[in-house]
């Protein structure tokens, strides 16, 4: 990492002053939509816990590997992404589409900065669509309404919640958005889920997640995968399960290649 992934300057209403989640990402996705106090928060995770690089790698490969499964062998057509962050490469709708071109996407972030790159986001091929909704994870219902714009919500969709849950440090309340969520979409959908833990560095990770808290962002909370199994009461969750990023259906070049990382991951069907 270094300067030359900076920005030199940031649009009106965009606060510099303290770091972002969504930047931080970028930052550590090498891409050019950050800042320096981004990258001075950024460079202390890694100083702290250097797999974080290997886990945002691990996080966009899961994308990937989902999407890619759920638009091919499930069928799935319409794909709600919550929790979007900066665009960059191998975006949600890009994957869809590219196996299945008629693919809609909505895609929903409540930061300013990803609203001012949204149109990067709002490609689409000449079959398909694609949506950008400025709303907050907290406010299940206003996604809802608002999505069903673009997406037919009486027919299956793939909702995506990656990296996003882990905002929403009350159990209950998380279960309870997604619960509002899933039940509002028919039989035949799907979730894709991941979040950070603390299970195979638990010292460094918490660490970080200290260190994170104490930034000023909004903060986080280290689930282990047992507390994340309960967002998945009543759906059916498809092989392997709830397992490390790197462990979901990873392919022949993958198998054996990554460190398990600390997220967890998996991909579930509403019944």
């Amino acid at each position: 990492m270094n300067d030359e992934s900076a920005r030199p300057g940031a649009p009106a209403g965009i606060d510099t002053s303290v770091s972002h989640v969504a930047r931080i990402w970028n930052y550590w996705l090498g891409g050019k939509d950050n800042y320096p106090v981004d990258r001075q928060v950024g460079d202390e995770i890694l100083r702290i816990l250097p797999e974080v690089a290997d886990l945002a790698r691990a996080s966009r490969a899961f994308l990937v590997r989902a999407v890619t499964h759920l638009a091919g062998e499930a069928g799935a057509r319409q794909f709600l992404d919550i929790g979007t962050g900066l665009p960059t490469a191998d975006n949600t709708h890009e994957i869809a589409q590219a196996v299945a071109p008629e693919s809609r996407i909505v895609y929903v972030d409540n930061d300013p900065l990803v609203l001012v790159h949204a149109n990067a986001l709002l490609t689409s091929s000449p079959e398909g669509a694609t949506d950008y909704v400025d709303a907050d994870l907290r406010d299940p219902a206003a996604i809802l309404e608002k999505a069903g714009k673009t997406l037919d919500l009486s027919r299956p969709v793939v909702l995506l919640l990656m990296g996003i849950v882990e905002f929403i440090t009350d159990d209950d309340e998380a279960q309870a958005i997604i619960e509002h969520l899933t039940g509002a979409l028919p039989s035949g959908s799907h979730v894709v889920f991941y979040d950070g833990t603390a299970v195979i560095h638990p010292e460094r990770s918490a660490e970080v997640a200290s260190t994170w808290n104490a930034t000023g962002n909004a903060p986080l909370v280290l689930r282990s995968p047992e507390r994340m199994a309960r967002f998945f009461t009543g759906l059916e969750l498809l092989e392997p399960g709830l397992v490390p990023l790197n462990r979901w259906r990873p392919g022949p070049v993958e198998v054996g290649a990554d460190r398990d990382v600390d997220a967890y991951c998996a991909v579930a069907r509403i019944p």
